[in-house]
């Protein structure tokens, strides 16, 4: 695919890596012709010094041939703009990023559709629904649902109770007599490592299942967990992330929320129902244990600040709290955040590059998603007819060793599939991956 990046800040950047891996054209236009070179420095990418919305700039030959155009400046009004001069010379397809996350949240996008903007991300937004999905799964790092939850991918780690530390895969089979889960992939010591029946399961290690709904109690349990349940929350930071969990937590949970400037503490007092907001310094450790530290079930902080919310995230677990939470936005932090004991780590830049993915895809995906601090990927293909991966069953088709066809829905039917299963048309197809073998993988589907 030919792929025109407009923006070559954090997300202009990173996704200009991972896109460029794929073997894809990717044009970068930025007007820092330093951020340019540092990208080019580190991967293979077409750069263009200039503004991206101007006109003289717009190489109509180029414009026409794309296939994708990303808009994702800092700026929501030139990625609007970037996209609909895109759509007019010819882009079969633009994404622009957005500021407003309530274009979508009032689900507004077709009014920007009919001007030539096809998609529009939200990385708050994103971020938010996904920090809410997981204070409703306390107990998980990571969690990807398919079919309204008939199959689940999780990642959870093994506590120093877990009857599955120093097992290997294949000795683990006999707690799961009905087949209905199966461990894929563990992290562990910044490593993803795809597993096997030889694979010893160690304490601490990170662990990714995929699981029918039935089953999901018992797997926390045999990794010496229990099912959280989250009643109390502590927010740290009145960005707009931390305003938004608050008003969707707010609903079922009691929310106490901490931000230093006092006037945006009056202004998110006023947006809010339930929620109480304090006016104090979130890194004051005695001032957050006069304000109930100890007391609370969860801690979510989603300052601006990556190291103060890694260390406000480990205070709150020195303190007990079940469920940390840290919005991490330095790249170099994600592994370190999680090896050290943060419970899950949020990255904007990662989700929004999640959902940009699923339009470039090859071989019938319908959804795609990435987990934090791996290097792996989740990708759901639909089956279609008389492709490669049709032919044999999975234990004859040679599939890429560092993957896993991990779970198949059909007929709205939830499969763990072994050995001699063999896929058909039409059959919804979980794959867990690392990124290394998503290119090969992609050419059974096609």
């Amino acid at each position: 695919m030919k792929i025109i990046i407009a923006g070559a800040g954090d997300v202009g950047s990173h996704l200009a890596k991972l896109l460029s891996s794929e073997s894809h054209d990717i044009y970068l236009i930025d007007e820092n012709e330093e951020r340019l070179n540092i990208v080019s420095s580190q991967t293979d990418v077409f750069t263009i010094t200039g503004d991206a919305k101007s006109v003289e700039l717009m190489d109509r030959k180029l414009i026409s041939s794309s296939d994708l155009l990303i808009a994702v400046t800092s700026s929501e009004e030139t990625n609007m703009l970037i996209c609909i001069l895109g759509k007019r010379l010819g882009a079969k397809h633009t994404i622009a990023r957005i500021n407003d996350e309530n274009i979508v949240k009032e689900n507004k996008e077709h009014f920007y559709i009919d001007l030539g903007i096809d998609t529009l991300i939200s990385p708050t937004h994103l971020a938010t629904l996904e920090i809410d999905r997981l204070i409703n799964q306390a107990a998980f790092t990571d969690d990807i649902e398919f079919e309204n939850g008939k199959l689940t991918v999780f990642g959870i780690s093994l506590s120093k109770n877990s009857v599955l530390n120093d097992k290997s895969v294949r000795e683990s089979a006999e707690l799961n007599p009905n087949l209905s889960f199966k461990p894929l992939a563990l992290h562990r010591d910044d490593f993803t490592l795809m597993v096997d029946g030889d694979t010893v399961l160690r304490e601490n290690d990170i662990v990714y299942f995929i699981s029918q709904k039935e089953s999901i109690e018992v797997i926390i349990k045999l990794c010496g967990k229990t099912n959280i349940q989250i009643n109390d929350v502590m927010i740290i930071g009145g960005s707009k992330i931390g305003l938004n969990v608050a008003s969707l937590l707010e609903k079922n949970h009691r929310v106490t929320l901490i931000e230093k400037d006092k006037s945006k503490c009056e202004q998110i007092a006023s947006l809010l129902k339930k929620t109480l907001v304090i006016n104090i310094n979130g890194h004051d450790v005695k001032t957050l244990e006069e304000e109930g530290l100890a007391e609370m079930d969860a801690l979510i902080s989603v300052t601006a600040n990556s190291e103060m919310n890694v260390m406000t995230s480990l205070v709150g677990k020195n303190h007990g709290i079940k469920k940390t939470i840290a919005r991490i936005e330095n790249f170099d932090y994600i592994n370190l955040s999680q090896s050290i004991g943060v419970d899950t780590i949020i990255n904007k830049k990662i989700i929004a590059a999640d959902n940009i993915f699923k339009f470039v895809r090859k071989g019938n995906v319908s959804s795609v998603a990435n987990l934090h601090g791996t290097n792996a990927e989740i990708i759901e293909f639909i089956v279609k007819a008389n492709t490669k991966i049709t032919k044999k069953s999975i234990n004859k088709l040679n599939f890429p060793p560092n993957s896993n066809i991990a779970g198949v829905i059909r007929d709205g039917i939830p499969i763990i599939p072994f050995g001699d299963f063999q896929l058909m048309e039409n059959d919804k197809t979980i794959v867990f991956s690392l990124t290394e073998s998503i290119k090969e993988i992609e050419k059974f589907f096609q």
